[in-house]
């Protein structure tokens, strides 16, 4: 995320680490949330191995993607609920081709991304600290976007045009007064694919302790420190997967904050990775932000 010089590829974006570690949207009782979320990363260094490559080793220069997610969690009683995600895509991408195969491209494309319906299991105890997840990535998102020349890549699009299984969990405990330790998991793993490509499966997880013994009046705030892991196996099919330059590990820190006045809480953080592994070159981001906007009823 080098076998040889002219082996390059931009890399899937492996966003799916944006869907652990945030504490606060674990359930916490029966209820309702909806959330606004913006996740953005700049992929704009070549890498191969555990090291930056020469740009020069890679024809793509540069993948910008913001997404835009709205959402739903409803728990419909203590121990059962649900999660939707609908993510908005946009994305710049700029690469080597054209009508010569030596110019530089760059195209501008936004739409709908591939959205996440999971079911939420919480009755393990009475207070709701450990809980599985279990769903859907559903191909709602375009995967057969690109120009007259065909510069992108199938892992280039928005959407994978995949149906993936989601399988996860989380729990958090108490380390002391004010102070709280979560875990959280979570697989994507593609069992249907379309056109001869299949992406790699992914496993995200995150481990952290925040603090929630700061308050201004009704405001709460929450230091948030924590540490993200995310695995992604080689693309595989004909079309368009590159099984030697595709696939990463990557290690992440990602400090973050909340706020919350209830029924709004607002959560940032900035995910820069400490250690990142990548089959032949990819692009890799040197860091990665998230912003999520919820509101409880």
């Amino acid at each position: 995320m080098g076998l040889a010089p002219t082996t390059g590829l931009a890399c899937a974006c492996g966003c799916g680490v944006y869907d652990v570690g945030t504490s606060s949207m674990f359930p916490k009782g029966s209820g309702g949330t909806v959330f606004l979320e913006n996740d953005y990363q700049d992929q704009n260094h070549n890498w191969s191995g555990t090291s930056q490559a020469p740009a020069a080793n890679n024809p793509d220069h540069d993948i910008r993607t913001d997404f835009f997610t709205a959402g739903l969690q409803e728990m419909f009683n203590r121990s059962w609920g649900i999660q939707v995600e609908v993510p908005y895509v946009s994305r710049h991408f700029q690469t080597t081709g054209g009508a010569t195969g030596s110019d530089i491209v760059s195209l501008n494309w936004s739409g709908l991304g591939d959205i996440r319906v999971e079911g939420i299991y919480t009755g393990f105890s009475p207070d709701l600290s450990t809980g599985v997840t279990f769903g859907l990535k559903l191909p709602t998102g375009d995967y057969t976007h690109n120009d007259s020349f065909g510069d992108v890549d199938r892992d280039s699009e928005i959407g994978t045009g995949s149906t993936d299984v989601l399988l996860g969990g989380f729990h958090r405990g108490n380390l002391a007064e004010h102070w709280t330790w979560f875990g959280q998991a979570e697989a994507d793993l593609p069992v249907f694919s379309r056109n001869q490509y299949r992406p790699g499966w992914e496993l995200d997880s995150a481990a952290g302790i925040y603090y929630n013994g700061w308050s201004l009046d009704r405001l709460r705030i929450t230091p948030v420190a924590q540490a993200k892991f995310s695995s992604r196996a080689s693309d595989r099919g004909d079309n368009s997967a590159h099984p030697l330059a595709s696939g990463f590990q990557r290690v992440l820190l990602a400090p973050g904050i909340e706020f919350h006045l209830h029924p709004v809480m607002i959560y940032a953080d900035v995910e820069r990775p400490v250690y990142q592994h990548f089959n032949g070159n990819q692009l890799a981001s040197s860091a990665q932000y998230k912003l999520t906007v919820s509101y409880m009823f």
